[in-house]
């Protein structure tokens, strides 16, 4: 038996790629969903291909976005103009896929997938909270927050004045 190039996520094929088509196509609209770890991993895939078409932009790519997304009227002009225009000069690795705890006692290991270099973006918003509280407690950073700052600000246009602004934002909220 070969290797299976997808999870089966215990679903029949349809099944299967209707629950990623919804996924992919509520990431899109909200930059961030939870789910289980596995389906989290499989709807990454579709999302990068996705994201991988609206910028090629052109007819054919437009056509199978459409095929693939619930909703294209909605989501479509979004992912083909503003995910296009952020994601233009990143090679790859568009969303994120973070292990949370079980979002029920009985539940398998859950996962938030979230869309990098937006306004729901959690790398982001720890790091400029590990900042404001290192300047807090008058701390350096240490190696890990310098990589993450490089990280989050790398792809991200005026990303170092975006973390600046959050970060400011955070001391002075704590302040008050």
């Amino acid at each position: 038996m070969g290797y299976l190039t997808h999870r089966m996520l215990g679903r029949k094929s349809s099944h299967r790629q209707a629950l990623l088509r919804n996924l992919v196509t509520s990431l899109f609209t909200h930059e961030s969903i939870s789910t289980t770890y596995p389906k989290a991993k499989e709807a990454q895939r579709l999302a990068e291909k996705c994201i991988t078409l609206a910028k090629k932009n052109d007819e054919a790519s437009r056509n199978r976005a459409e095929q693939i997304l619930y909703t294209p009227l909605d989501t479509v002009p979004k992912l083909f103009g503003e995910l296009a225009a952020r994601y233009k000069n990143r090679a790859g690795g568009y969303t994120r896929v973070l292990r949370i705890e079980p979002l029920k006692t009985d539940q398998a290991p859950s996962a938030i997938l979230e869309l990098v270099d937006g306004p729901k973006d959690m790398r982001f918003a720890l790091t400029a909270k590990t900042i404001a509280r290192c300047a807090k407690e008058d701390k350096d950073l240490n190696e890990l927050t310098l990589k993450n700052i490089r990280k989050v600000t790398r792809f991200r246009e005026n990303g170092e004045a975006e973390l600046e602004k959050m970060v400011k934002k955070l001391q002075n909220a704590k302040m008050v």
